[in-house]
């Protein structure tokens, strides 16, 4: 019976795949039932794991991800005590209040520009259908979309003096009057 492609890749890197998981786990046995379920996960593969361009590297991929699923739940958890107090709930991020500040730096951009976000950042329309939507092709979408996100975070930071930390993150902002009608 000739070998296949799985029995010859299972061969090649058997014991290195059993070495690494060794490595990582306290038990020998523990190795080998990891090792047994990267074995079932590549017969489930079928003909298709004939076609892999690299066994070993799917193989590999496939042990660290039981690994890591194993050792997940195998973490230890403690049972908190019932006299434990809820925590307080937290004032809201500064960014979520940063959203008074959208409706009129909105109104301020560009028609244009207002319509991307409004389509995409509001509506949930995706970057092929604004495209689709203005009839203009997908990187002219894309592009138009960046720009007005630019453009609003631009009004955001200017018109509401919004405060970033040293990550990046919003920590503060002025918020400005809305506009009158």
């Amino acid at each position: 019976m000739p070998e296949t492609c799985l029995q010859r890749a299972w061969s090649a890197h058997r014991a290195e795949l059993l070495n690494f998981l060794r490595h990582r786990l306290q038990h020998t046995a523990d190795a080998e039932d990891v090792l047994q379920e990267v074995f079932v996960k590549a017969l489930g593969q079928g003909s298709q794991f004939c076609t892999l361009s690299s066994p070993r590297a799917w193989l590999f991929h496939v042990a660290r991800n039981v690994l890591a699923d194993r050792l997940r739940v195998a973490r230890s958890q403690i049972a908190l005590p019932d006299d434990i107090a809820a925590p307080e709930t937290e004032e809201a991020p500064a960014v979520d209040a940063l959203a008074q500040c959208l409706p009129r730096v909105l109104s301020e951009l560009g028609a244009e520009d207002r319509l991307a976000i409004t389509l995409c950042d509001i509506e949930g329309m995706t970057q092929a259908q604004l495209a689709e939507h203005l009839g203009i092709s997908l990187s002219g979408a894309k592009s138009r979309i960046q720009r007005a996100r630019r453009r609003l975070r631009e009004g955001l930071e200017s018109g509401c003096r919004v405060c970033f930390d040293d990550d990046g993150k919003v920590i503060g902002f002025t918020p400005r009057p809305p506009l009158q009608d």
